[in-house]
């Protein structure tokens, strides 16, 4: 028995390069996460003139067209210190921003990097003027471009093996909480 109902004055389907147009626009990004034997966090510090100018945050970026966030993160941490990998990044967590600075929707992949040697030399690039290795005990009173809350949750997921959901740099079950 066929219980089809005729829809009335149903919309056209659009074509394809055209509903491409309707989707939903987003910045991606890609964070490494690299630990020290002490199991302080490298960050870098924006210099003046950035959009994150004073702020402290992991090394990373955005994606250039075509790039995988694996790609950008290898990329991304190479540019910015002059650390090359020693093999591929490992997944440690992603964030969904609905709204960065008016931009839209960003959603940032986080990676897992490695242990960094002892004498380590950062090169940093233009784009910051500060680096250092940090505790998350030390970091309170610190101007971070990634909120303390998410640090701590992939700090931990880089020890533990594990991957964290992020949502407006909040642990999931931390921001299910304060959603409306």
């Amino acid at each position: 028995m066929d219980t089809t109902v005729p829809v009335p004055k149903a919309p056209g389907v659009l074509p394809r390069a055209e509903w491409v147009k309707t989707l939903p626009q987003t910045i991606v990004a890609s964070c490494v996460l690299l630990l020290d034997a002490e199991d302080r966090i490298l960050l870098l510090r924006y210099a003046g003139g950035q959009p994150g100018a004073g702020l402290w945050g992991l090394p990373g970026g955005m994606l250039d067209h075509g790039e995988d966030p694996l790609g950008a993160a290898c990329r991304e941490v190479c540019e910015e210190t002059g650390i090359v990998l020693d093999g591929p990044p490992r997944l440690i967590g992603y964030d969904h921003r609905a709204d960065v600075k008016g931009t839209g929707p960003v959603i940032d992949f986080y990676f897992y990097g490695g242990r960094l040697p002892n004498e380590l030399s950062v090169l940093r690039s233009a784009e910051h003027d500060d680096d250092g290795l940090f505790a998350l005990a030390d970091l309170n009173a610190t101007r971070l471009s990634t909120p303390l809350p998410a640090l701590t949750a992939l700090h931990t997921a880089a020890l533990d093996g594990t991957v964290v959901c992020l949502r407006e740099g909040l642990p999931l079950e931390s921001s299910a909480a304060h959603s409306p």
